[in-house]
């Protein structure tokens, strides 16, 4: 009886232990996640300025320099924010911020039909998939392993 009793605390221990590590890196690790997809983008844009632009105009934009180079510092800034934990929740309410008018700009799908209609869904709920993460980081903070948290102490 005392060896199951041994075995089921063991069990029980570790398994603490390894939720407390998840617990420790999986901020980190998701705000890495999160943060690629903006800062790739951000750098996609300023690399192909002039197609971005283009591909902005023929959604019949307003303005397009100011608002590419408003999406570039949004993703890059905004991007740059969560990866890092520096401010962290305002980085990623500013990348909520910015993913709300392009989700309904430029994933309209119920303006579609058939495929691309599909693709455009696929993409619109990966925009709210992404704003539920980051929502996530602005509701509970950057995490352990972070300069929000480095500064605190």
């Amino acid at each position: 009886m005392a060896t199951v009793r041994a075995i089921a605390q063991h069990e029980s221990s570790t398994g603490f232990h390894l939720v407390e590590k998840l617990q420790h890196a999986a901020p980190l690790v998701g705000r890495g996640l999160l943060s690629v997809i903006f800062l790739l983008s951000g750098v996609g844009k300023l690399a192909d300025w002039s197609g971005t632009a283009g591909y902005m105009a023929s959604k019949h934009m307003p303005a397009v320099p100011f608002f590419l180079l408003a999406a570039v510092t949004f993703e890059l800034l905004g991007g740059l924010s969560v990866l890092t934990g520096f401010k962290a929740r305002w980085g990623a309410l500013a990348l909520i911020v910015f993913l709300i008018p392009v989700t309904l700009i430029f994933h309209n799908f119920w303006a579609y039909e058939g495929m691309e209609q599909k693709t455009q869904m696929i993409n619109f709920l990966k925009n709210l998939a992404i704003m539920g993460g980051l929502l996530m980081v602005a509701a509970n903070g950057a995490g352990p392993i972070s300069v929000d948290e480095r500064s605190a102490k």
